[in-house]
Protein backbone atom coordinates (compact mmCIF):
# COMPACT_ATOMS: atom_id res chain seq x y z
CA UNK A 1 0.00 0.00 0.00
CA UNK A 2 3.13 1.87 0.46
CA UNK A 3 2.76 3.48 -3.42
CA UNK A 4 -1.20 4.39 -2.47
CA UNK A 5 0.00 6.13 0.23
CA UNK A 6 2.76 8.03 -1.52
CA UNK A 7 -0.02 9.15 -4.57
CA UNK A 8 -2.06 10.31 -1.67
CA UNK A 9 0.30 12.88 -0.85
CA UNK A 10 0.90 13.01 -4.10
CA UNK A 11 -2.12 14.50 -5.22
CA UNK A 12 -2.43 17.18 -1.77
CA UNK A 13 -5.30 16.56 0.75
CA UNK A 14 -7.26 19.16 -0.67
CA UNK A 15 -7.38 17.44 -4.18
CA UNK A 16 -8.03 14.50 -2.75
CA UNK A 17 -11.17 15.21 -0.27
CA UNK A 18 -12.36 17.98 -3.02
CA UNK A 19 -14.77 19.15 -3.13
CA UNK A 20 -14.75 19.22 1.22
CA UNK A 21 -14.50 22.49 3.07
CA UNK A 22 -11.43 22.69 5.46
CA UNK A 23 -11.77 21.20 8.87
CA UNK A 24 -10.62 23.56 11.11
CA UNK A 25 -11.10 25.69 14.46
CA UNK A 26 -14.74 25.29 15.38
CA UNK A 27 -17.29 28.36 14.57
CA UNK A 28 -20.52 28.88 15.11
CA UNK A 29 -22.90 28.59 11.52
CA UNK A 30 -24.78 31.85 10.72
CA UNK A 31 -28.11 29.44 11.24
CA UNK A 32 -29.71 26.61 12.81
CA UNK A 33 -32.90 25.22 13.89
CA UNK A 34 -34.23 26.23 17.07
CA UNK A 35 -34.39 24.06 19.85
CA UNK A 36 -37.75 22.52 20.09
CA UNK A 37 -37.30 21.98 24.37
CA UNK A 38 -37.67 25.77 25.19
CA UNK A 39 -38.41 29.34 23.54
CA UNK A 40 -35.17 30.44 24.77
CA UNK A 41 -32.08 28.53 25.37
CA UNK A 42 -31.36 28.65 30.02
CA UNK A 43 -27.78 27.40 29.58
CA UNK A 44 -25.02 29.21 29.08
CA UNK A 45 -21.50 28.59 26.90
CA UNK A 46 -21.70 25.77 23.90
CA UNK A 47 -25.06 24.59 22.17
CA UNK A 48 -25.79 21.15 24.01
CA UNK A 49 -28.69 20.31 21.63
CA UNK A 50 -26.59 16.81 21.43
CA UNK A 51 -23.67 16.44 22.82
CA UNK A 52 -21.13 13.18 23.03
CA UNK A 53 -20.84 11.59 26.42
CA UNK A 54 -17.61 11.75 28.34
CA UNK A 55 -16.26 7.74 28.77
CA UNK A 56 -13.35 6.49 30.22
CA UNK A 57 -10.82 4.77 27.56
CA UNK A 58 -12.96 6.05 24.94
CA UNK A 59 -13.16 9.74 24.53
CA UNK A 60 -9.99 10.51 24.80
CA UNK A 61 -8.65 13.27 22.23
CA UNK A 62 -7.96 10.78 19.10
CA UNK A 63 -11.80 10.07 19.19
CA UNK A 64 -12.56 13.76 19.46
CA UNK A 65 -10.71 14.96 16.50
CA UNK A 66 -11.95 11.76 14.62
CA UNK A 67 -15.37 12.60 15.69
CA UNK A 68 -14.67 15.94 14.47
CA UNK A 69 -14.84 14.14 10.96
CA UNK A 70 -18.43 13.40 11.08
CA UNK A 71 -19.71 16.29 13.19
CA UNK A 72 -18.22 19.87 13.46
CA UNK A 73 -20.99 20.98 15.86
CA UNK A 74 -21.88 17.70 18.79
CA UNK A 75 -20.49 19.37 21.93
CA UNK A 76 -17.57 16.45 22.90
CA UNK A 77 -16.51 15.38 26.62
CA UNK A 78 -13.53 14.73 27.33
CA UNK A 79 -12.95 11.52 29.95
CA UNK A 80 -13.38 12.51 33.11
CA UNK A 81 -9.59 13.70 34.40
CA UNK A 82 -9.39 14.05 38.34
CA UNK A 83 -8.06 16.39 39.74
CA UNK A 84 -5.04 14.92 41.69
CA UNK A 85 -3.81 13.71 38.12
CA UNK A 86 -4.06 17.65 36.91
CA UNK A 87 -2.31 18.95 40.21
CA UNK A 88 0.20 16.29 39.66
CA UNK A 89 0.66 14.40 36.67
CA UNK A 90 1.53 15.17 33.39
CA UNK A 91 -0.83 18.27 32.04
CA UNK A 92 -0.26 18.38 28.81
CA UNK A 93 -0.63 14.76 28.25
CA UNK A 94 -3.82 14.81 30.06
CA UNK A 95 -5.16 18.28 28.41
CA UNK A 96 -3.95 18.31 25.36
CA UNK A 97 -6.55 18.74 22.47
CA UNK A 98 -6.77 20.08 19.03
CA UNK A 99 -7.73 23.43 17.95
CA UNK A 100 -10.17 21.64 15.84
CA UNK A 101 -11.98 19.32 18.22
CA UNK A 102 -14.16 22.58 19.35
CA UNK A 103 -16.53 22.78 21.19
CA UNK A 104 -14.87 20.41 24.69
CA UNK A 105 -15.87 20.45 27.50
CA UNK A 106 -13.62 19.22 30.52
CA UNK A 107 -15.30 16.47 32.73
CA UNK A 108 -13.46 16.73 36.09
CA UNK A 109 -13.90 14.07 38.89
CA UNK A 110 -12.73 15.39 42.63
CA UNK A 111 -14.52 16.43 45.86
CA UNK A 112 -12.54 19.70 47.23
CA UNK A 113 -13.71 22.75 46.50
CA UNK A 114 -10.15 24.42 45.90
CA UNK A 115 -8.64 21.76 43.74
CA UNK A 116 -11.76 21.60 41.48
CA UNK A 117 -10.97 25.42 41.09
CA UNK A 118 -7.46 25.07 40.19
CA UNK A 119 -7.97 22.62 37.94
CA UNK A 120 -11.11 24.41 36.30
CA UNK A 121 -9.22 27.46 35.91
CA UNK A 122 -6.25 25.37 34.77
CA UNK A 123 -8.27 23.52 31.74
CA UNK A 124 -9.96 27.34 31.16
CA UNK A 125 -6.95 28.65 30.48
CA UNK A 126 -6.10 25.44 28.54
CA UNK A 127 -9.21 26.98 26.16
CA UNK A 128 -11.70 24.12 27.12
CA UNK A 129 -15.37 25.63 26.06
CA UNK A 130 -16.86 23.93 29.70
CA UNK A 131 -15.88 22.80 33.01
CA UNK A 132 -18.20 19.74 33.86
CA UNK A 133 -18.34 17.87 37.63
CA UNK A 134 -18.69 14.65 37.22
CA UNK A 135 -21.08 13.70 40.18
CA UNK A 136 -22.48 10.28 38.18
CA UNK A 137 -20.00 7.96 37.84
CA UNK A 138 -20.36 4.66 39.93
CA UNK A 139 -17.08 3.19 39.80
CA UNK A 140 -15.17 1.49 43.44
CA UNK A 141 -12.17 3.10 42.27
CA UNK A 142 -14.47 6.57 42.37
CA UNK A 143 -16.09 6.05 45.30
CA UNK A 144 -13.64 5.24 47.17
CA UNK A 145 -11.62 8.45 46.12
CA UNK A 146 -14.86 10.04 47.41
CA UNK A 147 -15.95 11.45 44.32
CA UNK A 148 -18.25 10.21 41.21
CA UNK A 149 -22.12 9.48 42.08
CA UNK A 150 -21.39 9.05 45.88
CA UNK A 151 -21.30 13.14 46.18
CA UNK A 152 -25.01 13.19 45.33
CA UNK A 153 -25.57 12.47 49.09
CA UNK A 154 -23.24 15.26 49.96
CA UNK A 155 -25.56 18.02 47.78
CA UNK A 156 -24.19 20.89 50.05
CA UNK A 157 -20.53 19.61 49.32
CA UNK A 158 -21.53 19.26 45.31
CA UNK A 159 -22.51 23.63 45.71
CA UNK A 160 -19.85 24.41 47.45
CA UNK A 161 -17.58 22.97 44.44
CA UNK A 162 -19.78 24.20 41.86
CA UNK A 163 -19.64 27.74 44.08
CA UNK A 164 -15.49 27.45 43.62
CA UNK A 165 -15.25 26.40 40.34
CA UNK A 166 -17.19 29.25 38.89
CA UNK A 167 -15.46 31.82 40.86
CA UNK A 168 -12.41 30.65 39.57
CA UNK A 169 -13.46 30.78 35.72
CA UNK A 170 -15.66 32.66 33.49
CA UNK A 171 -16.24 29.53 30.72
CA UNK A 172 -19.61 27.39 32.31
CA UNK A 173 -19.49 25.08 34.90
CA UNK A 174 -21.65 22.32 34.30
CA UNK A 175 -22.73 18.90 36.54
CA UNK A 176 -23.47 15.34 35.41
CA UNK A 177 -25.33 13.05 37.87
CA UNK A 178 -27.48 10.18 37.96
CA UNK A 179 -31.61 10.54 39.35
CA UNK A 180 -30.70 9.05 42.54
CA UNK A 181 -28.35 6.43 44.46
CA UNK A 182 -29.52 3.32 45.98
CA UNK A 183 -31.62 3.44 48.44
CA UNK A 184 -32.34 7.38 47.89
CA UNK A 185 -34.06 7.62 44.72
CA UNK A 186 -37.14 9.39 45.36
CA UNK A 187 -37.83 12.70 43.45
CA UNK A 188 -37.60 14.59 46.00
CA UNK A 189 -33.95 13.60 46.41
CA UNK A 190 -32.91 14.50 43.00
CA UNK A 191 -35.09 18.05 43.05
CA UNK A 192 -33.35 18.88 46.67
CA UNK A 193 -29.81 18.07 44.54
CA UNK A 194 -30.43 20.27 41.95
CA UNK A 195 -31.81 23.23 43.95
CA UNK A 196 -28.81 23.17 45.89
CA UNK A 197 -26.34 22.87 42.90
CA UNK A 198 -28.79 25.51 40.81
CA UNK A 199 -28.43 28.16 43.94
CA UNK A 200 -24.45 27.93 43.59
CA UNK A 201 -25.19 28.81 40.26
CA UNK A 202 -24.87 25.70 38.10
CA UNK A 203 -26.91 26.66 34.89
CA UNK A 204 -26.58 23.49 33.02
CA UNK A 205 -27.27 19.65 34.61
CA UNK A 206 -26.65 16.77 32.42
CA UNK A 207 -28.87 14.24 34.09
CA UNK A 208 -28.14 10.20 33.43
CA UNK A 209 -31.82 8.73 33.68
CA UNK A 210 -31.14 5.94 36.26
CA UNK A 211 -30.41 5.49 39.37
CA UNK A 212 -26.88 4.38 40.16
CA UNK A 213 -26.62 0.95 42.76
CA UNK A 214 -23.57 1.84 44.66
CA UNK A 215 -22.94 -1.59 45.93
CA UNK A 216 -23.02 -4.79 44.02
CA UNK A 217 -23.57 -3.50 40.36
CA UNK A 218 -20.42 -2.84 38.30
CA UNK A 219 -20.31 -0.25 36.47
CA UNK A 220 -21.38 -1.71 32.85
CA UNK A 221 -24.01 -3.15 34.91
CA UNK A 222 -24.49 0.03 35.83
CA UNK A 223 -25.51 1.86 32.94
CA UNK A 224 -27.59 -1.31 32.05
CA UNK A 225 -29.54 -2.68 34.76
CA UNK A 226 -31.30 0.03 36.44
CA UNK A 227 -34.17 1.22 34.73
CA UNK A 228 -34.20 4.35 32.57
CA UNK A 229 -36.93 7.00 34.18
CA UNK A 230 -36.79 9.76 31.84
CA UNK A 231 -40.09 10.89 33.32
CA UNK A 232 -38.10 11.74 36.40
CA UNK A 233 -35.82 13.30 34.15
CA UNK A 234 -38.73 15.60 32.63
CA UNK A 235 -40.54 16.39 36.11
CA UNK A 236 -36.95 17.73 36.83
CA UNK A 237 -37.09 20.04 33.83
CA UNK A 238 -40.57 21.08 34.87
CA UNK A 239 -39.98 22.03 37.88
CA UNK A 240 -37.02 23.93 36.84
CA UNK A 241 -37.43 25.84 33.71
CA UNK A 242 -35.00 28.27 33.99
CA UNK A 243 -32.46 25.05 33.96
CA UNK A 244 -31.15 23.64 30.95
CA UNK A 245 -31.68 20.23 31.58
CA UNK A 246 -29.40 17.53 29.38
CA UNK A 247 -30.88 13.74 29.01
CA UNK A 248 -28.67 10.96 29.47
CA UNK A 249 -29.21 7.26 29.68
CA UNK A 250 -29.92 4.83 26.40
CA UNK A 251 -30.20 7.27 23.42
CA UNK A 252 -28.72 5.27 20.57
CA UNK A 253 -29.72 7.39 17.44
CA UNK A 254 -30.50 10.81 16.23
CA UNK A 255 -34.05 9.96 15.86
CA UNK A 256 -34.28 9.43 19.64
CA UNK A 257 -32.07 12.22 20.42
CA UNK A 258 -33.93 14.74 18.30
CA UNK A 259 -37.56 13.09 19.99
CA UNK A 260 -36.10 13.91 23.39
CA UNK A 261 -35.61 17.65 22.47
CA UNK A 262 -39.20 18.23 22.56
CA UNK A 263 -39.00 17.87 26.48
CA UNK A 264 -35.26 18.52 26.85
CA UNK A 265 -32.68 21.28 26.12
CA UNK A 266 -30.28 18.47 25.02
CA UNK A 267 -29.66 15.08 25.03
CA UNK A 268 -26.52 13.30 25.18
CA UNK A 269 -24.92 10.02 22.93
CA UNK A 270 -22.82 7.50 25.10
CA UNK A 271 -21.93 4.09 24.04
CA UNK A 272 -23.85 4.24 19.85
CA UNK A 273 -21.50 7.24 19.59
CA UNK A 274 -18.67 5.63 19.97
CA UNK A 275 -19.42 2.13 18.92
CA UNK A 276 -21.24 3.69 15.75
CA UNK A 277 -20.25 6.69 15.19
CA UNK A 278 -21.34 7.38 11.43
CA UNK A 279 -24.90 7.52 13.30
CA UNK A 280 -23.81 10.83 13.88
CA UNK A 281 -23.28 11.45 9.79
CA UNK A 282 -26.58 13.45 9.67
CA UNK A 283 -26.65 15.48 13.33
CA UNK A 284 -25.01 18.78 11.58
CA UNK A 285 -27.67 18.84 8.88
CA UNK A 286 -30.75 17.44 11.32
CA UNK A 287 -30.25 19.17 14.30
CA UNK A 288 -28.31 22.77 13.40
CA UNK A 289 -28.82 23.36 10.14
CA UNK A 290 -25.47 23.37 9.20
CA UNK A 291 -23.58 20.93 6.21
CA UNK A 292 -21.50 18.33 7.55
CA UNK A 293 -17.86 17.54 7.50
CA UNK A 294 -17.84 14.72 5.41
CA UNK A 295 -20.45 12.73 2.76
CA UNK A 296 -19.09 9.69 3.44
CA UNK A 297 -17.21 7.22 5.23
CA UNK A 298 -14.74 7.08 2.97
CA UNK A 299 -13.73 10.95 2.80
CA UNK A 300 -14.18 10.56 7.33
CA UNK A 301 -11.45 7.89 6.61
CA UNK A 302 -9.50 10.00 4.41
CA UNK A 303 -9.51 13.36 6.47
CA UNK A 304 -7.79 11.55 8.78
CA UNK A 305 -4.60 11.18 7.07
CA UNK A 306 -3.09 14.18 7.38
CA UNK A 307 -3.75 13.54 11.28
CA UNK A 308 -2.12 10.17 11.28
CA UNK A 309 1.11 11.25 9.74
CA UNK A 310 1.22 14.07 12.24
CA UNK A 311 0.88 12.30 15.17
CA UNK A 312 3.03 9.31 14.01
CA UNK A 313 5.49 11.93 13.27
CA UNK A 314 5.33 12.99 16.98
CA UNK A 315 5.80 9.78 18.42
CA UNK A 316 1.99 8.48 18.78
CA UNK A 317 1.65 4.81 17.92
CA UNK A 318 -1.19 4.20 15.59
CA UNK A 319 -3.59 2.02 17.16
CA UNK A 320 -4.08 4.58 19.48
CA UNK A 321 -5.63 6.35 16.90
CA UNK A 322 -7.17 3.94 14.18
CA UNK A 323 -9.05 1.86 17.35
CA UNK A 324 -11.40 4.68 17.85
CA UNK A 325 -11.91 4.16 13.98
CA UNK A 326 -13.35 0.38 13.78
CA UNK A 327 -16.81 0.99 14.02
CA UNK A 328 -16.83 3.68 10.74
CA UNK A 329 -18.02 1.14 8.81
CA UNK A 330 -20.24 -0.60 10.82
CA UNK A 331 -22.92 -2.78 9.28
CA UNK A 332 -22.52 -1.98 6.19
CA UNK A 333 -20.29 -4.05 3.19
CA UNK A 334 -16.79 -4.49 3.96
CA UNK A 335 -17.22 -3.63 7.43
CA UNK A 336 -15.73 -6.46 8.87
CA UNK A 337 -12.83 -6.53 6.99
CA UNK A 338 -12.51 -3.04 7.64
CA UNK A 339 -12.22 -3.49 11.31
CA UNK A 340 -10.52 -7.08 11.09
CA UNK A 341 -7.79 -5.14 9.43
CA UNK A 342 -7.14 -2.40 11.42
CA UNK A 343 -7.23 -4.09 14.70
CA UNK A 344 -5.10 -6.52 13.33
CA UNK A 345 -2.45 -4.46 11.68
CA UNK A 346 -1.90 -1.23 13.40
CA UNK A 347 0.03 -2.43 16.38
CA UNK A 348 2.58 -3.69 14.01
CA UNK A 349 6.17 -2.70 14.30
CA UNK A 350 6.06 0.47 11.74
CA UNK A 351 2.48 0.75 11.31
CA UNK A 352 1.50 3.82 9.44
CA UNK A 353 -1.13 5.38 7.47
CA UNK A 354 -0.73 2.57 4.70
CA UNK A 355 -2.88 0.53 7.48
CA UNK A 356 -6.09 2.60 6.78
CA UNK A 357 -5.83 2.61 3.45
CA UNK A 358 -5.64 -1.00 3.14
CA UNK A 359 -8.73 -1.31 4.92
CA UNK A 360 -10.46 1.44 3.00
CA UNK A 361 -9.81 -1.37 0.18
CA UNK A 362 -12.71 -3.52 1.20
CA UNK A 363 -15.29 -1.13 1.49
CA UNK A 364 -17.49 0.52 -0.92
CA UNK A 365 -17.38 4.04 -1.93
CA UNK A 366 -19.88 6.19 -2.40
CA UNK A 367 -21.67 5.20 0.58
CA UNK A 368 -23.90 7.68 2.53
CA UNK A 369 -26.18 6.01 4.49
CA UNK A 370 -26.13 6.59 8.44
CA UNK A 371 -25.47 3.60 10.06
Amino acid sequence: MRADWQNVKRVGYANALKPLPPIGIFAPMATSIPRQGSAARPGEGPDRRLSVAPMMDCTDRFDRFFLRRITRRALLYTEMVTTGAILHGDRDRLLRFDPAEHPVALQLGGSEPAALAECARIGAERGYDEINLNVGCPSDRVQSGRFGVCLMAEPGLVADCVRAMRRAVTVPVTVKCRIGIDGRDDYGFLRDFVAAIADAGCRTVIVHARTAILTGLTPKQNREIPPLRYGVAARLKADFPDLEIVLNGGIASLDEAEAHLETFDGAMIGRAAYHTPWSLADADARLFGAPAPCRTRREAALAMLPYIERELAAGVPLHRILRHMTGLFHGVPGGRAWRRTLSENAHKPGAGPDVLLAALAFTEPGDRAAA
